[in-house]
């Protein structure tokens, strides 16, 4: 008896079970799984660059003359204005030396003189008054020169900018050429990007899509650069190595925030045309690689990789992988398989992105 009641219970189990898979079963089938195709169409992105910054005015400082670096007048990081003397070399020497081209010079409009009056009472000719003149003029050419190297022991400021590093120390034996120090104007900087040869190319065919020349910074901390830049400049020709052609943006920085070998990213407003676009939510990752789900005309799935050339908000621009026509599912991927039949529903692709966060032209 016990055994025909456990036998009619387990029977009764198996049929609950079937009966709920059966059901399963009929919902999956009975699912609807709505499908759309990607949008063709124009629209802009702004894409970032790495860039190098650099000021407008970077210098380096240099000595002229050969001595004892006698005085240090300035500190690494401080901002001096043009004509502030920043470095005096010993200059004793040349100033002995001036003194002597002076005396010289003393010497040689004496004998000018000298020459004149005797010449002009027929004593001698006139081209020993004429010698005497060249000697004049040769003795004030050394008196130029002599305070003309007196005048480089003081080293002084080109124009208003920060002091770079100092590699020398008070006392150091300096000799012509060598490297005191660098100077930045931080006024104004500019920002080197390197752009693709296609990219090159839509900037320069499609300027009545990018609107203008202006440019943003994205600074190494994330943070925008109040003050939009300008291109202001393209290299004359495209490095062979790696097909890039350098970029150069001018930005205001009125704050001096930026300096000379800083890094930042260059955000450009690109043009794409008749760009294929599908939101986000209709696509899977396996491996770093993207795929979708199309759906062929007898209703059955197939995974396709598809390649992405740009990321917007909710949506990519397809570079590679699917056409205009093709229908791909728009939810439903964690769900289905390859080469299972499905029933869908087709929604209009513009009005699925319209939904979206994407900005288009």
């Amino acid at each position: 008896m016990n055994k025909r009641v456990a036998f009619s219970m387990a029977l009764s189990t198996l049929l609950v079970i079937f009966s709920c898979k059966e059901k399963t079963e009929e919902k999956e089938d009975a699912a609807v799984y709505p499908v759309t195709s990607p949008v063709k169409m124009d629209t802009v992105i702004n894409k970032d660059y790495v860039a190098q910054i650099q000021s407008v005015k970077n210098i380096e400082i240099r000595a002229q003359e050969k001595g004892f670096l006698e005085k240090i007048y300035v500190d690494e990081g401080q901002y001096v204005h043009a004509g502030q003397t920043l470095f005096r070399i010993m200059p004793q020497i040349y100033q002995a030396e001036l003194m002597k081209a002076q005396a010289e010079v003393e010497q040689a409009k004496i004998e000018l003189q000298n020459s004149s009056t005797l010449a002009n009472n027929n004593i001698v000719s006139k081209n020993e008054r004429a010698m005497a003149k060249a000697k004049l003029d040769a003795a004030n050419a050394e008196a130029r020169l002599a305070s003309i190297h007196l005048n480089f022991t003081n080293i002084k400021a080109p124009f208003s900018g920060y002091i770079n590093r100092l590699p020398l120390k008070l006392g150091s034996l300096v000799d012509e050429g060598d490297l005191l120090t660098s100077l930045s104007d931080n006024s104004s900087v500019y920002a080197y990007f390197n752009v693709s040869e296609p990219e090159y190319l839509n900037y320069q065919t499609h300027s009545a899509d990018r609107g203008s020349n202006q440019v943003s910074l994205i600074m190494a901390n994330g943070e925008p650069l109040p003050d939009k830049g300008t291109i202001t400049n393209i290299e004359g020709e495209f490095d062979n190595e790696t097909g890039n052609i350098a970029f150069r943006a001018k930005f205001p920085n009125p704050n001096q925030l930026l300096r000379n070998g800083e890094t930042g990213k260059v955000q450009m407003t690109v043009p794409l045309k008749n760009a294929l676009i599908i939101p986000q939510k209709a696509t899977y990752e396996i491996q770093d690689q993207t795929y979708v789900f199309v759906v062929d005309k007898n209703g059955k799935t197939k995974s396709k990789n598809i390649k992405i050339a740009y990321e917007l908000p909710d949506v990519y621009v397809v570079a590679s992988g699917l056409n205009a026509g093709d229908k791909f599912l728009l939810e439903g991927v964690q769900k289905v398989k390859d080469d299972q039949k499905v029933k869908t529903k087709f929604q209009d692709p513009k009005k699925v992105l319209q939904s979206l966060k994407l900005e288009a032209n």
